[in-house]
């Protein structure tokens, strides 16, 4: 028994580790680039927001992509045009240019996490597909939490122009590396009869068998029965919510610390790390509980649903942050919050349980689509929310949004199982009986 599905997670969580590094250092030079072009918040929440706006519209576009385009070549075009993205924000001056790069950015990562979602499906059992997202969406949280501090002192030395050159040139060379290296399971030359074999008994889903199911034709039918679910509604609205949080922490965090909080710049880029190490530990901790439970029997709405509610509650601690001046308790109610947060990130399971087979890539665009428009809102109203100077009403907001996440997993998601497509209930039934047969 070969265990090749493993290295595969390792390509993704490199990937993901460089993807959010692009997205990401836009915060660590923001007060340098608003200093040496004379921008004002309201224009740097614009140049924030200028990434979720683009990766949010592209993501049921790029979600169709995901479907009929194999990773192998789909992974390093999109790395490579956000990478030369990232590098050109070095070169540039304008408020027009870098808002035009970062949009540029939020396009060509517009299919990542559904393509990453696409590998995982593929490539592991049900059973261990939340511990398979939670290792990869860890990639997110544990990279930002050493590479905040890095390219804090990556800039201190080259400059921000040279924070975003350096993150660029990274970006090239893996998309290099993971050309020669990725292959789907059918195609991967060294994994074994009984890896694949277990993957399929599993739920994992093989391309070739969806090819060999006529999944070749989008069809307008297919966009209206990725909205017309109440189920998939659910898990859409918590994932914008979920987003309001994350995208606070991906940008106006450090400016958060640095100009309302009166740290130096270098001691704030070591105390950033420490809510992103907490999320860290909050999503690999949900994603192995929540696979252990379904193992011992535990019901989905329990073992998947349970860390997401619980996440999105303690999420809601980042509003203890207005009510104290001391530096350490700032960090722990900070913490506290992305620790719910990374408890609520496997999120994506929810793609994989809930989407028709058949159209788990377009889902999962739907899904990161509205999601990713938390990037576009939530810059922007922080922008305006702490214009005048005040971060309180911006985490008041932020707390609120994690209120509405655990209502709409509450209420909305009900009983976990897949959706039925209209005119496919058959089918839907006999892919539900191999989740089902399997987990018994």
């Amino acid at each position: 028994m070969t265990k090749k599905r493993f290295n595969i997670l390792a390509l993704i969580f490199v990937t993901v580790v460089i993807n959010y590094m692009d997205r990401s250092n836009i915060s660590v030079a923001a007060a340098a680039i608003g200093e040496d072009l004379s921008l004002t918040k309201v224009q740097l929440g614009l140049i924030f927001s200028a990434f979720g706006l683009t990766y949010s519209l592209l993501q049921i576009p790029g979600g169709i992509l995901v479907d009929y385009v194999k990773p192998r070549i789909l992974y390093p075009i999109i790395l490579v045009m956000w990478s030369l993205a990232t590098l050109f924000q070095g070169l540039v001056s304008s408020l027009g240019a870098l808002i035009g790069l970062r949009a540029s950015i939020g396009v060509f990562e517009a299919p990542s996490y559904p393509t990453n979602n696409k590998i995982v499906t593929s490539w592991f059992p049900e059973e261990e597909r939340a511990s398979a997202i939670a290792m990869y969406t860890s990639g997110q949280f544990i990279g930002l939490a050493f590479l905040t501090p890095a390219l804090v002192a990556i800039q201190a030395y080259y400059g921000w122009r040279g924070l975003f050159v350096i993150s660029g040139l990274m970006g090239i060379a893996w998309a290099g590396i993971w050309y020669a290296f990725y292959r789907d399971p059918q195609d991967h030359e060294t994994v074994s009869e009984q890896e694949l074999a277990l993957i399929k008994a599993g739920g994992g889903i093989i391309s070739d068998e969806q090819n060999a199911e006529g999944h070749v034709n989008f069809k307008l039918s297919d966009l209206a029965e990725a909205f017309r679910h109440p189920k998939l509604w659910g898990i859409y609205l918590g994932q914008f919510c979920m987003g309001s949080l994350f995208i606070f922490f991906l940008t106006w965090f450090p400016t958060y610390l640095v100009e309302y909080r009166g740290l130096d710049f270098i001691k704030s880029g070591f105390l950033a790390s420490i809510p992103f190490l907490a999320a860290f530990f909050g999503v690999l901790l949900a994603g192995f509980s929540s696979d252990f439970l379904v193992r011992r029997g535990i019901s989905k709405e329990a073992s998947r649903k349970g860390p997401i509610l619980v996440g999105m509650l303690l999420s809601i601690s980042i509003i203890g942050a207005n009510y104290t001046d001391n530096t350490a308790l700032i960090i722990f109610f900070l913490a506290l919050a992305f620790f719910g947060n990374g408890l609520a990130s496997i999120t994506w399971v929810f793609v994989s349980l809930l989407a028709p087979t058949r159209l788990i890539g377009l889902v999962g665009g739907v899904f990161n689509f509205i999601g990713g428009l938390a990037g576009v809102v939530t810059p922007t109203v922080i922008g305006y929310l702490v214009q005048d100077g005040d971060f309180s009403p911006a985490l008041f907001f932020i707390g609120g949004m994690a209120f509405l996440g655990f209502c709409s997993y509450l209420f909305l998601v009900g009983t976990i199982e897949r959706v039925d497509v209209v005119g496919e209930r058959g089918d839907d039934i006999k892919e539900r009986g191999v989740d089902e047969h399997f987990l018994d």
